[in-house]
């Protein structure tokens, strides 16, 4: 089924990126959930792979002391939608994991996996990108450090350089009277690619009005994306039903969503119309504030 040449297994990262540099063409591997499934489709022929399983360095979920949480990149989304600090500074990154797939699926993938293969539908990407996540990539000669909005570059393409790999995602402290939120609209229930998704994250001053204010869209254009335009009318203002009609259609306006065989331009409009709104009021009443 899979003819692959080689399968190197580093015993440090350090082996790893060696590796890498000696050979840029192999290819690493973490879960395989993406990677395998592209080796299938296209009949690669004598693949080298680089095993990154059991690399301590790419494991584990931190909090740093200036309240940034760092995650590692073979975090599994199991792991992520268990760990009781993701649960409790950051569910919209608990709800992605566990809308991933099935429990099977989950147990091998990783979101540093996720993030590498580019789909516009990965369910990590809204919330990272509403989290502001920085990503550390990093050589054998040195590391790097990035906007996740920044990685992306089109359906599938990453600006994952020669020679690297992923280390950590880095979500910067939020402080107090913050919130943040995940919707995953899709045709099942479970094991489902997203039709759309829709992430949001606010931090409230303290009578209650928005200070901070991101939402971000996946399948809503070639890449996951913001919607300044929306977040922009958000700033200073207590939350109703007519803002949020409001930055419904901002947001639609802030996207390009396109026909495909899931679903069309137009449903898509408004799929981004309505869950843009329920997202920032999710994540609005999650950070103590009140519908006025």
């Amino acid at each position: 089924m899979y003819s692959v040449k080689e399968l190197y297994r580093p015993a440090s990262l350090d082996e790893a990126l060696a590796l890498l540099k000696n050979d840029p063409s192999v290819t690493p591997l973490a879960g395989g959930t993406d990677v395998l499934v592209k080796m299938r489709k296209a009949r690669s022929k004598d693949v080298c792979l680089l095993s990154l399983l059991g690399l301590t360095e790419l494991n584990g979920i931190v909090k740093k002391e200036d309240g940034s949480i760092e995650i590692g990149s073979l975090t599994t989304f199991t792991e992520l939608g268990r760990n009781s600090l993701i649960e409790e500074e950051l569910p919209a990154l608990k709800t992605a994991a566990l809308s991933m797939g099935g429990p099977q699926i989950q147990n091998v993938a990783t979101i540093g996996g996720n993030i590498c293969n580019g789909a516009v539908s990965a369910d990590s990407a809204p919330s990272l990108f509403a989290l502001d996540a920085e990503l550390v990539l990093v050589t054998a000669d040195g590391q790097r450090q990035i906007p996740i909005a920044d990685f992306y570059l089109g359906p599938g393409r990453v600006d994952r350089r020669e020679g690297e790999i992923l280390k950590t995602i880095i979500i910067p402290s939020r402080g107090e009277k913050s919130g943040c939120a995940y919707i995953k609209f899709a045709t099942r229930k479970a094991m489902d690619l997203a039709i759309l998704g829709a992430a949001s994250s606010v931090k409230l001053d303290s009578d209650g009005r928005i200070l901070e204010a991101a939402i971000a869209l996946g399948v809503a254009a070639p890449t996951p994306i913001r919607c300044p335009g929306a977040e922009a009318a958000l700033k200073g203002q207590f939350l109703s039903d007519a803002l949020i009609a409001k930055i419904g259609d901002l947001a639609v306006s802030d996207a390009s969503p396109r026909d495909s065989w899931r679903a069309s331009k137009r449903y898509r409009q408004a799929l981004i119309r309505t869950l843009s709104g329920r997202a920032v009021k999710e994540a609005y009443e999650m950070a103590g504030g009140e519908m006025r």
